[in-house]
């Protein structure tokens, strides 16, 4: 189904002040928008930037290297994991 025949059923309300709207009226206009779609896709342009900010690692070639060869390698229990771990298992039940 298209986004065009998909009906909208959320809304978000904002207040602001007169000289921001008539800003955002006047950026809508030199896009050819209204000022809701100017506004929502600001807004998910943003939100998606966002989300890749904090949501994916980017590593060089030798930073990538060293981070899957400390995945690969065995995990070493010290002594206060391992026994972090064993009360962990006394106290939790599975269900």
């Amino acid at each position: 189904m298209s986004s065009a025949t998909q009906t909208k059923d959320e809304r978000i309300n904002l207040r602001l002040k007169h000289h921001a709207k008539l800003m955002l009226e006047r950026a809508a206009s030199f896009e050819g928008q209204t000022i809701s779609k100017f506004v929502l896709n600001s807004a998910l342009s943003r939100a998606e930037k966002t989300i890749q900010e904090h949501e994916v690692m980017t590593l060089n070639a030798n930073d990538s290297e060293a981070f899957f060869n400390a995945l690969a390698a065995p995990v070493q229990f010290n002594g206060k994991l391992a026994s972090a771990l064993k009360e962990h298992d006394q106290r939790v039940t599975n269900k």
